[in-house]
């Protein structure tokens, strides 16, 4: 079996107005953006919809992952309804836009996000080895294609990217202020060498890309949901209300997910207790029993990333089970994901609204993204 993997050169989209970062001091293992990155062409603001890095992609073969059984423990059964997908308040990006009604079957779904002792368990009866661990050789490179600085035959050395608050306020149109490539991470080490997931049993696996993310759900004989089922889920039967828990604002009241409190991105208060990830089912479920349907870290889907996707559809009548547009709109090969992160702040993004996107290339895991899987309802 073979999948389309691009691991090979990770691009990180600096948009309009986005500077380049100056020259510093990393931690072991932590290279400078600038030596690392081979940069894409600016486009839209930065800030918006905390875009993620990219990679350009190879084919490569992945390993075969004999199917489960898909048993519904630790699931929560959702019963199919109708929904407005998307939003129309002050915080919705265009991508959010319009609002358009949803129809979508009954199903399971995980109540909290698949965390490091289940995802070990994976990795120990089958052997998989996710895509930061791979290290890959750049093969016959043709002068003045895809060089970019790289040699003939030359090795991108495993790992992935990393939250690295600055020490002082920086421009928030620039996020290679705070995100490092860093040899070494993984899901086993999630900040880097040095960093391990001793104690973290119950936190969400982190640095996973969507293809991993697939592969354990085939595993354990479920599927990664589709981006209405997600939304669906996450809404817990409210009705146009921005949050998992209504319209009250994330900062008003006792915390209710795990966000950034402070200044993004070099300040945090802790005011919900947590610097970066949190172990699962620390805050409160929606109505439906689902935990941190917003905010601690991004999940994967299963529906490509269009940005006009929303456009297409009808305002009026119903969208049956939605499965996403055919095909990725742009250049790489991205899939939709949703929920926002421990990142997510007011001043920056606010994408722990339930109605909030955000693409992500499909071979890019990094220190804010996890899964959780749904199967079907017979």
């Amino acid at each position: 079996m073979k999948r389309r993997y691009s691991v090979v050169i990770i691009v990180f989209l600096l948009h309009a107005g986005c500077s380049t970062k100056p020259k510093q001091t990393l931690a072991p293992g932590k290279e400078n953006i600038q030596d690392t990155l081979v940069f894409a062409d600016k486009m839209e603001s930065c800030c918006e919809g905390e875009d993620l890095p990219r990679s350009k992609g190879i084919d490569s073969g992945t390993p075969e992952i004999a199917p489960g059984e898909g048993g519904s423990d630790g699931m929560v059964f959702i019963e199919g309804g109708v929904f407005e997908m998307g939003a129309d308040n002050g915080q919705a990006r265009p991508d959010e836009y319009p609002k358009h009604p949803v129809r979508v079957k009954s199903f399971w779904m995980d109540e909290h996000e698949v965390t490091n002792a289940q995802f070990s368990e994976f990795v120990k009866a089958t052997g998989y080895v996710t895509v930061a661990e791979k290290e890959v050789v750049l093969k016959n490179l043709q002068p003045g294609s895809m060089n970019n600085g790289f040699d003939k035959d030359s090795v991108i050395k495993a790992g992935a990217m990393v939250f690295n608050p600055p020490g002082q306020a920086v421009p928030l149109n620039d996020f290679s202020q705070w995100w490092a490539w860093t040899t070494g991470a993984s899901w086993k080490h999630p900040q880097g060498p040095g960093s391990n997931i001793d104690g973290l049993e119950n936190y969400p696996v982190v640095q996973v890309c969507y293809y991993d993310a697939l592969a354990y759900c085939k595993w354990v004989g479920k599927r990664l949901p589709t981006e209405a089922e997600w939304e669906y889920a996450a809404r817990g039967g409210l009705q146009n209300k921005i949050y998992p828990w209504g319209d009250e604002h994330i900062e008003a009241g006792m915390p209710k997910a795990n966000s950034w409190n402070g200044h993004f991105p070099n300040q945090n208060t802790l005011r919900d207790g947590f610097f970066t990830s949190a172990p699962v089912k620390s805050y409160a479920s929606n109505a439906y029993g689902l935990y941190d349907m917003a905010g601690n870290v991004w999940e994967w889907t299963a529906d490509w990333y269009d940005p006009g996707y929303y456009k297409t559809l009808s305002t009026d009548k119903e969208t049956v089970n939605p499965t996403g547009p055919a095909e990725s709109s742009g250049v790489e090969l991205e899939k939709t994901m949703r929920g926002g992160s421990f990142l997510c702040n007011d001043s920056y993004c606010s994408s722990y609204r339930v109605a909030a996107r955000m693409r992500g290339e499909v071979n890019t895991g990094m220190s804010h993204t996890g899964f959780r899987c749904v199967k079907d309802a017979p």
